[in-house]
């Protein structure tokens, strides 16, 4: 039985789920608050990446956890700042599930700017959870003890960026350590988030470009997919009646992000006309303008 401290509860390391328990240096206990149930552990993917995300990193991991936490997988990462709370983010946006192993004490919010988030994974049947009772604060040797955890509620690891000497790569070392099996995005070679992803691919992690990598293996251990699979909604767009200008628009930006003059001459439009359709693809959720550029967001 659950026993409730103020504000959160307790479990003992009999009540983990089985692939927790069977790691070394398991946890004795677990402090937590949240929807702790049987079906929230079955599915983990935990989800890591570089605290200072680029742009890319961020665009691609919104889309690949939105797709998979549309699917049914639980998203579980680090509460951190960059790759971990867009993680907790994307799961959230498509009111799917996500787990927080906090680096403190249950009761206290790390960063303290992130207490929306925090409540968002709550209200949507997630589960923050820690092995330091109150509001004990981080400590230097708390994030990679963390990170154990991480990687212990998991069948897998998705990796979207790392730099060379990270604590996303302490998680990948746990994961190894534990026969977990490892996914990363690969990303462009002149960035310095893209070094620890290499590696890895290098030493026989799977390459993702999409969800369906990651999601054909939770399907191989027994997932069960919602009524609608997660195709992007790009996808989706694409095989709609959609008037040809859209589509070319697409099959543009799809290469690289582009300012609206280079469209404009690509596309042999007028920058009028043109501006009109970005409007209402941004409308749709299909294009995101970030500075002078325009990209897809799916």
């Amino acid at each position: 039985m659950a026993k409730q401290r103020t504000g959160f509860f307790l479990k003992e390391a009999k009540e983990f789920p089985g692939l927790l328990k069977e790691i070394k240096d398991c946890p004795e206990k677990l402090y937590y608050k949240g929807n702790w149930n049987k079906e929230i552990f079955e599915n983990c993917l935990a989800v890591v990446g570089s605290r200072r995300m680029t742009s890319y990193g961020r665009r691609v991991e919104e889309q690949i956890v939105g797709e998979l936490a549309t699917a049914g997988i639980t998203i579980v990462s680090g509460f951190m700042y960059g790759g971990d709370a867009v993680a907790h983010k994307a799961a959230v946006k498509v009111s799917g599930r996500t787990i927080a192993v906090m680096p403190c004490g249950i009761e206290k919010i790390h960063p303290e700017y992130q207490i929306d988030l925090y409540q968002s994974i709550l209200e949507n049947n997630g589960l923050i959870i820690s092995e330091y009772e109150d509001k004990m604060p981080p400590g230097l040797w708390t994030y990679p003890r963390r990170n154990r955890i991480i990687a212990g509620l998991s069948k897998a690891l998705l990796i979207v960026e790392a730099g060379l000497k990270s604590g996303t790569l302490i998680t990948a070392e746990y994961s190894k350590k534990f026969g977990r099996k490892i996914f990363a995005v690969p990303g462009p070679i002149t960035s310095l988030v893209s070094l620890g992803t290499a590696k890895l691919l290098r030493e026989g992690a799977i390459l993702v470009t999409s969800a369906k990598e990651v999601l054909d293996y939770f399907e191989s251990q027994g997932l069960r997919p919602g009524s609608e699979s997660p195709e992007s909604s790009l996808l989706k767009f694409q095989n709609s009646f959609s008037p040809p200008l859209e589509k070319k628009l697409i099959e543009e930006l799809k290469r690289e992000p582009l300012e609206i003059d280079v469209l404009v001459r690509n596309l042999e439009v007028s920058a009028s006309r043109l501006g009109t359709l970005l409007s209402l693809m941004e409308l749709k959720g299909l294009i995101q303008k970030q500075g002078n550029k325009y990209f897809l967001k799916c």
